[in-house]
C-alpha cells in the first residue's frame, strides 16, 4: 500500500513541472474564460477607425453566445487610446500588466502600433492581427510575436504594379505619394515589381501631409505624357487629384489606393461624375452592392450587427472590417484547442491554412506560415461605374506564400 502511494505521490511530482510551465505562459485563462486585449481610437482625430474594434466586440457578443470557444467565454478588453501614441503604450502596459490578457489582437493604427510593437515582442506577447497597412509591421524577423490582419501598402501596390504589367505592359506609370511609410509603401512596390525597367516605366513626385493642394504635382505628372495615374496617400488629396486631372483634360486610367478609395470622403468631393472610371482594390465584400443581396455571408452580417451592432451603421466598411477580424479570432482560438499558451497561440496564428471568411471576397484565401506574417496578401480590383463599385477580374497575390 505504501509502494502505491510513494508511487503515485512520484507520479503527481513528476508531472507538476510540466502543468506549471503551461500555467506561467498562459497568463488570461482558466477554465471557463480568455482575456484578450486591444486599443483603438474611440475618440480623437481618427475616432471614425474605432468602428473597427465595435464591429470586432460585437462578433465577440455573438462567440459568447453560443457558448464561447472550446467551453472558454471570451473577455475582451478594448481600451481607448485616442489614436495617441502615448497613450496608446499606457493602455497596452495596463492591458499586459494589470489585466494579464493572453494575447493582444487587432489593436488599430500605424502611429499606435509603431508605438506599442516593440513593448509587446520584448514582453513576449502574441500580438496578433494589428489593423494597419504599415509594411515595416510584416518584418518576422524584427517582430517576431506580430502578425497583421489587413492588407499591407506595399503588398496592395505590388497588385496594382502587377495588374498593369499584365494588362498595359507599354503603359508609363505617374505616381503621386504622400511622403511618409504610407506613400513610401508605394514607391518601393513599384520599384519591386518593376525592378530596371522602373527608371523608364516609374515617373514618381511626393506631396507633403501639410501641403495645402497637389495641383503642381499633378500638372508635372500630365506633361510626363503618363498613361497611367496611381495615388498613393488620403482621402483628401485623392479627391483634389482627381479634379486636377480632370480640369487639365488629361485622361489616364486613373488608380487610387484603397485607404483613399471611399466614395463619402473621396469620390463625392472629387465629382462621382469625373471620378467614373477610377480603379481601386478591395478585398471585403461591399452590402450597397446589389449583386451582394442574397449572399450568405452578408446576410449573416446583416443579422449579426442588427442584434449586437445597436446603432450600427452596417455599410461601414470599419465594421465588415472589425467583424473580420473576429472571425480570424475565432479560428485561432479553435485551432488552440486547450493549448491556450502563448506559444501555441503564436504558432497557430502562423498555420492557418486556405481559410475563407464570409464577409471576405470570393477566391480570397488566408495562408499564414512560418515566412509569412500577414492575413491578406490577395486583392481584388474595382470600378466604379458612377454610383458603386464593380468587383472584376480574379484574385492577385503579392507577398510571401
Amino acid at each position: 500500500m505504501n509502494r502505491r502511494i510513494l508511487l503515485a505521490a512520484t507520479i503527481s511530482l513528476a508531472l507538476l513541472p510540466i502543468s506549471s510551465a503551461i500555467a506561467e505562459n498562459a497568463p488570461g485563462v482558466t477554465a471557463t474564460e480568455i482575456k484578450i486585449g486591444a486599443t483603438y481610437p474611440f475618440s480623437g482625430p481618427a475616432s471614425a477607425y474605432g468602428v473597427v474594434g465595435h464591429g470586432l466586440m460585437a462578433y465577440v457578443k455573438a462567440l459568447n453566445d453560443k457558448g464561447g470557444i472550446n467551453g472558454r467565454q471570451i473577455n475582451f478588453i478594448a481600451l481607448d487610446d485616442a489614436y495617441s501614441p502615448p497613450k496608446a503604450v499606457e493602455q497596452m502596459r495596463r492591458l499586459v500588466e494589470n489585466d494579464e490578457v493572453a494575447f493582444v489582437f487587432a489593436p488599430l493604427g500605424t502611429a499606435t502600433n509603431a508605438a506599442t510593437i516593440k513593448y509587446l515582442n520584448r514582453m513576449k506577447i502574441p500580438d496578433l492581427f494589428i489593423v494597419s497597412g504599415g509594411s515595416k509591421f510584416t518584418n518576422f524577423t524584427e517582430y517576431p510575436y506580430t502578425t497583421t490582419g489587413v492588407p499591407s501598402y506595399e503588398t496592395e501596390g505590388k497588385i496594382y504594379a502587377k495588374y498593369i504589367a499584365e494588362k498595359l505592359p507599354n503603359a508609363k506609370v505617374a505616381l503621386l505619394y504622400q511622403n511618409d511609410d504610407l506613400g513610401k509603401d508605394f514607391l518601393n512596390a513599384l520599384k519591386g515589381e518593376f525592378k530596371n525597367r522602373f527608371a523608364d516605366k516609374v515617373i514618381a513626385l511626393p506631396y507633403e501631409f501639410t501641403d495645402p493642394t497637389i495641383d503642381s504635382q499633378v500638372v508635372k505628372l500630365r506633361n510626363s505624357g503618363a498613361d497611367i495615374f496611381l495615388f498613393g496617400g488620403t482621402p483628401k488629396f485623392a479627391a483634389q487629384a482627381i479634379r486636377k486631372i480632370h480640369e487639365t483634360g488629361w485622361k489616364p486610367l486613373l488608380i487610387v489606393n484603397v485607404v483613399a478609395s471611399a466614395i463619402s470622403s473621396t469620390l463625392k468631393p472629387a465629382g462621382l461624375d469625373i471620378s467614373t472610371g477610377v480603379v481601386s482594390a478591395a478585398y471585403l465584400k461591399d452590402i450597397a452592392d446589389p449583386k451582394m443581396k442574397d449572399d450568405p455571408g452578408v446576410k449573416s452580417y446583416r443579422e449579426l450587427l442588427g442584434k449586437y451592432g445597436s446603432g450600427a451603421d452596417i455599410s461601414d466598411f470599419n465594421y465588415i472590417a472589425g467583424v473580420v477580424q473576429g472571425m480570424l479570432l475565432e479560428q485561432v482560438l479553435k485551432q488552440c484547442g486547450d493549448d491556450l499558451s502563448r506559444d501555441n497561440i503564436l504558432k497557430q496564428s502562423r498555420s492557418i491554412k486556405n481559410l475563407a471568411l464570409p464577409m471576405v471576397l470570393p477566391g480570397i484565401l488566408i495562408n499564414t506560415n512560418g515566412k509569412n506574417s500577414q492575413a491578406f496578401t490577395q486583392l481584388k480590383l474595382q470600378r466604379f461605374n458612377g454610383t458603386g463599385w464593380e468587383v472584376f477580374g480574379e484574385a492577385i497575390g503579392a507577398g510571401a506564400e
